[in-house]
């Protein structure tokens, strides 16, 4: 895959507000890096409450200059978990000015057309083509298939607020401040995908790479990149290394997201993961979503210092340095 850089402005600040993660934790306690939402904004314990769900849409704001920017990345699993979210935590949707999709499949895609109805405005929509691939299939081990719903569809979305940008190379948002990355080059031996992920092609089922897989990427000033990653089905070290083929820049300050490492195919591979995150020296990581328990649990002994935990209503803010 021949990619040329793509221009990257940096960055002063970048917020990332999850607004649906696989796990909510009304207890946990702000760092310098992480705040929480709070128990009560009243004096009283509210009724209700945030709300988890195996999905991921996380809301990312930079700051550059006078200038601020906020994108949409993915939208969560049900019809309803992100909206509920998004009035829990007084999220005004009205400030998103372009969105992205991780990939097509439904944990990352549900919310989407109830948000567009919400936008007061039309704004971009960046998808990777293959978002819109169906039938597809996930393989069990007794020879069976489940079928993947399919969530978007092309016609749906062209009737709603979005203009729709549909691209396998890297796509600059924000003046320049986010870049998705568009389909990532698979380059380490030991990520290999979703191994029982199938397709249906000419009538013919066949592997399914899930090549819609793509990240957000962000410049902080003086720090490096920040990785925002869905699912990872590419690999997370792919991915990193994917940002800085495209953008030129190879400090790696921080990675997030979805990093695929639940289950016994994939935990066979955390080792060789941690250690190329010890090779790249990230000062920050916050694996969500479908990382899974085990992986989770095994990064946060190997980086006790730069692992946060993730939850929903969580704010990460991370600081460049100053010119």
């Amino acid at each position: 895959m021949n990619q040329q850089t793509i221009s990257i402005t940096p960055v002063d600040r970048v917020e990332i507000l999850t607004l649906m993660d696989n796990y909510v934790d009304v207890l946990l306690t702000n760092t310098e890096v992480v705040t929480r939402p709070p128990v009560s904004k009243s004096g009283t314990i509210p009724a209700d409450t945030l709300l988890a769900e195996h999905g991921l849409s996380l809301l990312v704001t930079v700051h550059a200059g006078n200038e601020t920017h906020t994108v949409l990345f993915d939208t969560g699993y049900s019809k309803i978990g992100v909206l509920h979210n998004v009035e829990m935590l007084g999220v005004d949707l009205g400030q998103v000015e372009a969105m992205a999709l991780s990939h097509g499949h439904m944990d990352h895609t549900g919310s989407l057309y109830p948000i567009l109805d919400r936008l007061p405005h039309k704004i971009p929509l960046v998808v990777h083509p293959g978002v819109f691939d169906a039938p597809r299939f996930f393989g069990l081990a007794d020879g069976r298939r489940l079928l993947f719903p399919q969530t978007l569809l092309k016609e749906d979305l062209l009737k709603r607020k979005v203009d729709l940008v549909e691209r396998t190379a890297p796509t600059p948002l924000a003046c320049g401040t986010i870049v998705v990355t568009g389909e990532v080059e698979r380059v380490t031996p030991f990520e290999k995908g979703l191994p029982n992920a199938e397709m249906e092609r000419g009538g013919k089922i066949v592997k399914d790479p899930i090549a819609d897989d793509q990240a957000l990427v962000v410049h902080l000033k003086g720090k490096g990149l920040v990785i925002i990653a869905g699912c990872s089905h590419a690999g997370i070290i792919n991915t990193i290394l994917h940002a800085r083929k495209i953008t030129g820049v190879q400090e790696i300050y921080a990675a997030m997201g979805g990093f695929h490492l639940s289950g016994p195919y994939f935990e066979k591979i955390i080792d060789q993961t941690i250690a190329e995150f010890k090779t790249l020296g990230p000062k920050f990581l916050s694996p969500m979503h479908c990382t899974g328990w085990n992986a989770i649990h095994r990064i946060s002994q190997a980086f006790p210092n730069e692992f946060v935990l993730n939850s929903v209503g969580s704010l990460i803010a991370l600081q460049g340095t100053e010119s």
